[in-house]
């Protein structure tokens, strides 16, 4: 008999595939909400059309944060260095926002001493027993204690994510994507029933359980497919660190990578999307697979 091991604490060595970039482009037609700012450059990655600012407070819409803006032109950032005072309009629809108009307003700043690097909890030394974060019990949406051992027996899609995110297409598209396919999965007709999606909260402090429940509630999710989870800052940074997420809190918000995790009952990880973007036509195609081995291994227990 197969155990019922999920094993999440291998996924960073397992060979799956990996899911390729789907971000979607800039523009499109819905509704597009402008507003100016101003801040400081941390770092550009022109490759990726991104520059991580430091900005200041944004009239009615963020606070003073530090965090990633796509361009349309990666020329947009051209001259631009580390330290550099700039101001920028940022364009919001409901799903994705990008920057333009970047005008420099102040020289470049001496580049700062270095510092040692505050721990991060994601950071730390990996645990000793890999299994031993499966066993324990989170808090849901619900205030109810929930392992991931719990889900023995169904395909699970797993991400993380925090509901303070301010642009749609970081953490708030990693919502739509299990909303979607939520709805896409229900939708079908003789769809398997044996899955469940699982978003880990790391930002415990602000994200209690009414919080997640409230968030859970404005994508109108189904506690019986879709649970939300939070708990002690420390084992939130293992189990993000067994599923390969890197995250520092930093000026107000969080910076993270992506992971949204397939695993199916038998243990193992099927696959590995590392982006954002509209995700969620293949997760529900890695989730009627998942479930079906799923569901094999059952047929097979029960002929034994």
């Amino acid at each position: 008999m197969i155990p019922g091991v999920l094993a999440l604490g291998l996924l960073l060595s397992w060979p799956a595939k990996s899911g390729k970039n789907l971000l979607p482009p800039p523009g499109g037609n819905a509704p597009v909400r402008v507003f100016a700012a101003t801040g400081v450059v941390e770092s550009l990655q022109l490759d990726d059309k991104t520059a991580v600012i430091r900005n200041d407070a944004i009239s009615n819409f963020m606070a003073a944060m530090t965090m990633p803006f796509q361009v349309k032109d990666a020329g947009a950032l051209a001259g631009l260095k580390r330290g550099d005072k700039i101001s920028f309009r940022l364009h919001v629809t409901r799903t994705e926002s990008w920057i333009d108009r970047i005008v420099k307003i102040g020289a470049a700043e001496p580049a700062a001493s270095p510092k040692a690097a505050e721990a991060s909890p994601a950071a730390a030394p990996p645990p000793q027993r890999a299994d031993s974060i499966l066993d324990y019990a989170f808090t849901n949406e619900l205030g109810r204690p929930v392992r991931l051992n719990d889900f023995h027996g169904q395909a699970l899609a797993v991400t993380f994510f925090y509901t303070r995110c301010p642009l749609p297409d970081y953490c708030p598209r990693l919502s739509k994507n299990f909303q979607e396919a939520s709805q896409k999965l229900e939708a079908m007709a003789q769809a398997p029933t044996n899955w469940h999606f699982i978003s880990v909260s790391f930002d415990p402090a602000f994200d209690t359980p009414s919080v997640l429940k409230a968030y859970g509630q404005s994508y109108d999710y189904d506690p019986k497919h879709w649970s939300f989870l939070t708990g002690p800052p420390d084992k939130i940074a293992e189990l993000a660190r067994a599923a390969g997420v890197a995250y520092e809190a930093e000026g107000g918000t969080i910076k993270h990578n992506f992971r949204t995790l397939i695993v199916d009952a038998t243990g193992h990880l099927q696959m590995i999307f590392p982006t954002g973007g509209d995700l969620s036509g293949e997760i529900v195609s890695e989730i009627l697979k998942a479930a079906a081995v799923t569901n094999q291994m059952v047929s097979q227990n029960q002929n034994r």
